[in-house]
C-alpha cells in the first residue's frame, strides 16, 4: 500500500544533451555547444508509488534523462529536482548521496562474481554505512524475499539464470529502501516468460510505494502491464496511451 504521494521527481523546461564526456568540466554554453540536444522542454512530474514505462528509438534521449537523474550527466537547461536533490546544483561530491536515495538497476547484470549473493549485497550495504551485521542479515533476507530469491543466498553469480541475476540487482537496488527505481533496459537480455515475471516485479515493487521508471524498447509489456507511458520522439517527450 502506498503510505504517501509525495513527489519524487519534477522537472521543468528541461533539455538534455548527450555524447558528452561526463568526466569534463563544461560550462552551460561549451555543454551546448559540444554536445548533441536529444530533448527539449521536457515537463515532467512523478509520484511515489508511481511505475512509468520510457519507450521510444535508441538514441531518442531515455537513457539520457536516467542518467541525468542519476547524476552521470549535468543538467544546464531547465530546473530539475529527484529525490529532494536540485540537479541544477549538484556537485560531484553529492552524487554518492543522490544514488543511496535510489536504485538503479541496467540491462547488463553487474556484481562480484567470485562472491555468493549474499555477499554481493553485503558489499553494498557495508559500503553504504550498514555496521551491525544482525541488521545487514536481516535487510539482506527481507529483499531476497521480495524478489523471490530467498533460497539463493549461498549460490554464486555463475549459478544463478539470467532472471534470477536480474533479481539480484533488483534486490541490490532496493536494500537501501530507495524512493525511486530507474530501470534501463532491464530485461533487454531475458526471454519472454522471465522478462514478464521481472515487469511483474517491477509493479509490485511500485504498489509497495516505491516510484520506478523503467525504459524498454517492449511494448508488449506495456499494453499487458498497463501504467503511465512516456514516448521519446522527435526531440520530444510526450505521455500516450497504449492500453
Amino acid at each position: 500500500m502506498v503510505k504517501s504521494r509525495d513527489c519524487v521527481i519534477e522537472l521543468s523546461g528541461v533539455s538534455l544533451y548527450h555524447n558528452i564526456d561526463p568526466f569534463k568540466e563544461l560550462t552551460s554554453r561549451s555543454y551546448q555547444r559540444n554536445g548533441e540536444k536529444v530533448l527539449s522542454n521536457v515537463d515532467l512530474k512523478v509520484y511515489s508509488g508511481e511505475l512509468v514505462y520510457l519507450i521510444g528509438r535508441v538514441g531518442s534521449g531515455k537513457s539520457s534523462l536516467l542518467k541525468t537523474l542519476y547524476g552521470e550527466l549535468p543538467l544546464f537547461e531547465g530546473d530539475g529536482r529527484v529525490v529532494g536533490f536540485d540537479l541544477r546544483e549538484l556537485k560531484r561530491r553529492h552524487i554518492s548521496e543522490l544514488r543511496r536515495n535510489m536504485g538503479i538497476v541496467f540491462q547488463d547484470v553487474q556484481m562480484l562474481s567470485d562472491r555468493t549473493v549474499y555477499e554481493n549485497l553485503a558489499f553494498v550495504l557495508r559500503a553504504t554505512g550498514w555496521k551491525s551485521e544482525r541488521e545487514i542479515e536481516a535487510r539482506i533476507a527481507s529483499v531476497l524475499e521480495q524478489v523471490g530469491l530467498k533460497s539463493r543466498s549461498d549460490r554464486m553469480p555463475f549459478e544463478l539464470s539470467g532472471g534470477e541475476c536480474q533479481r539480484l540487482m533488483i534486490a541490490r537496488a532496493l536494500l537501501n529502501s530507495p524512493r525511486l527505481i530507474l530501470a534501463d533496459e532491464p530485461t533487454g537480455n531475458l526471454d519472454p516468460v522471465t522478462a514478464e515475471s521481472i515487469v511483474k516485479l517491477f509493479h509490485a515493487i511500485a504498489a509497495e510505494g516505491t516510484a520506478v521508471l523503467m525504459a524498454t524498447h517492449n511494448t508488449a509489456f506495456v499494453e499487458r502491464f498497463p501504467a503511465r507511458t512516456l514516448l521519446f520522439s522527435k526531440g520530444e517527450m510526450r505521455e500516450v496511451d497504449l492500453s
